[in-house]
């Protein structure tokens, strides 16, 4: 599914994140930027040991929820990874919301600080964090189409959604948007 949005596009693939071809592959990332398992294992696992280097040199104190960091991208085909620290799901009470939707808009900003033309994202904070994915999917699609309404860097931004269950509720949500 390909929807336009200002100058620039939103498309959602059912996929693995590492094998895009885009300037940066978002990661789904802890706050101690360490490897973790789901995308951010994948990720680690598919761009190299280098990339775990370079986290450890150039961020030691980690990244705090609502932010994210770039580093090369290793062996991927990627120019960048930017690794998004969202937020575990708390039952929506904790700022969830406001920190998830920061994630998103730290790594749109990166992206043009980058000059990247192409970001690929996971569904930050679906997985083991727990976020409710009809919750997520509005906030990761919102931001991102007000963003891109606003800016003439970015051409494509690629949701890589891992399940069909996920994928189908992303889907959803971009056809609410329309209307």
């Amino acid at each position: 599914m390909i929807v336009q949005f200002g100058s620039a596009l939103i498309e959602l693939v059912l996929g693995d994140i590492t094998t895009q071809e885009v300037d940066a592959i978002v990661n789904a990332a802890n706050s101690y930027l360490a490897v973790g398992g789901g995308v951010d294992g994948a990720i680690h696992d598919a761009a190299g040991s280098e990339i775990m280097q370079e986290l450890e040199r150039r961020y030691p104190d980690g990244c705090p929820t609502g932010s994210a960091v770039a580093t090369s991208a290793g062996q991927l085909s990627a120019r960048y990874i930017f690794h998004a620290v969202g937020p575990v799901w708390q039952g929506g009470g904790k700022k969830e919301s406001q920190l998830l939707e920061s994630a998103y808009e730290t790594c749109l900003n990166l992206a043009e600080q980058y000059d990247c033309q192409s970001v690929a994202f996971p569904s930050i904070s679906t997985g083991v964090y727990r976020y409710p994915v009809d919750l997520a999917g509005e906030i990761a699609l919102r931001t991102v189409a007000t963003k891109l309404e606003s800016t003439k860097q970015i051409k494509l931004v690629r949701f890589v959604l891992f399940d069909q269950g996920t994928f189908g509720c992303y889907s959803r949500i971009l056809e609410t948007m329309l209307v």
